[in-house]
């Protein structure tokens, strides 16, 4: 059984400054953005390796954004009786190309914020932004290259490229997700039961996640914008060395 107490909240991302003095990493990755060796989150993509500590974002993106979807209390019965716990869903992102998705679980609300934002910033991703909307052609990064489709339990969502404009077409939960991301004109298409905000921002976030999975070719530079051409270099060259 699962109580909804708040359905969307935003959160302070400067509650707790993070300190890199103080961080003692527990992986590679992490030793080498302390060291400086890495100095771009574009860098730790390249590696193909998942982000197990919070703490490499918070260094490599400390302007990043933390937003609370929803918290809702949850019960279930044990053999001491029923057992109250509180399920958080937060996201994050800085509004330039990066988003992540997480949940977290604990016996206090604030402990299962602070669990899902850890776990968003673990889940981080680059979403390659650009203009492909055949209405637009301007060549600027406002909106996605091409239309992709993602699915999460349920729930299906699909997201068109939109000329400048005319903002983000979608359920509030898919315009959170799509606004952190940096996305700033898109159509949305949701099937399914989108009142699961877990499954319809996870299912958002897995559309976008989806134009990592996908081979850009030459014809299809015109679709993304300067800056992204940039970073993908910059992502070529660290992996090359």
């Amino acid at each position: 059984m699962a109580r909804r107490m708040n359905r969307s909240r935003g959160r302070d991302a400067e509650d707790k400054v993070f300190n890199i003095d103080e961080w003692n990493p527990k992986t590679d990755i992490g030793r080498r953005v302390k060291n400086k060796e890495i100095t771009s989150i574009e860098q730790v993509f390249s590696l193909g390796k998942p982000i197990v500590e919070d703490e490499i974002v918070d260094a490599l993106l400390p302007d990043l954004k933390e937003e609370v979807l929803d918290v809702s209390m949850t019960q279930r019965m044990s053999e001491n009786g029923r057992k109250t716990l509180f399920r958080a869903i937060a996201i994050v992102g800085d509004g330039h190309g990066h988003i992540g998705v997480g949940a977290g679980k604990a016996e206090e609300a604030k402990p299962s914020i602070e669990t899902a934002v850890k776990s968003a910033k673990r889940n981080l991703i680059g979403v390659p932004l650009g203009c492909g909307s055949w209405e637009c052609g301007c060549k600027q990064r406002h909106t996605l290259p091409i239309k992709v489709i993602g699915k999460n339990g349920g729930v299906i969502i699909t997201l068109k490229p939109a000329p400048r404009g005319v903002g983000i077409a979608a359920d509030e939960i898919v315009r959170k997700v799509l606004g952190m991301a940096g996305v700033k004109d898109s159509w949305g298409f949701a099937r399914g039961r989108t009142r699961s905000i877990y499954n319809t921002a996870m299912a958002s976030y897995n559309a976008l996640n989806s134009l990592n999975r996908i081979k850009f070719h030459r014809e299809w530079d015109t679709l993304l914008g300067e800056e992204s051409k940039e970073v993908e270099a910059d992502g070529k060259e660290s992996s090359g060395s």
